[in-house]
């Protein structure tokens, strides 16, 4: 089985699991093309489904990232990007993932992020 997503006009619409040879004999009227995607890719990388850790078959690594629905499709990138949680985060234009101005704390906690003050805040339960 593999992962397909639906881009139309550079957005994503829809994405399937399915076997290859299902698009041997698919009719799609809609507008839009199906992309395979890679479920395990994520920042460039392809894990190991069970270990989580980086495979050693790069080659099953597409598309930089697995999409959702609402994520852009950059064909010059050849990368599914997500859309920008933040207007001060930036695009790694390796990984084509979006990181914040200052990296997340690694102390423990639930950290999130704090436009109004571009910082990292603790929540308090």
């Amino acid at each position: 089985m593999a992962h397909f997503a639906k881009i139309e006009d550079n957005i994503v619409t829809n994405v399937i699991v399915a076997d290859m040879d299902f698009f041997d004999t698919f009719i799609d009227t809609t507008p839009g093309e199906w992309i395979q995607c890679s479920y395990n890719t994520r920042g460039g990388v392809h894990y190991n489904p069970n270990t989580k850790t980086p495979s050693s078959d790069q080659s099953k690594a597409l598309r930089k990232n697995y999409p959702s629905i609402g994520f852009t499709y950059d064909l010059q990138r050849d990368a599914f990007i997500s859309p920008q949680p933040f207007d001060s985060w930036t695009l790694n234009e390796t990984t084509c993932e979006w990181e914040p101005p200052t990296p997340r704390p690694t102390t423990e906690g639930r950290w999130v992020w704090n436009e109004d003050s571009t910082s990292w805040v603790t929540l308090t339960t």
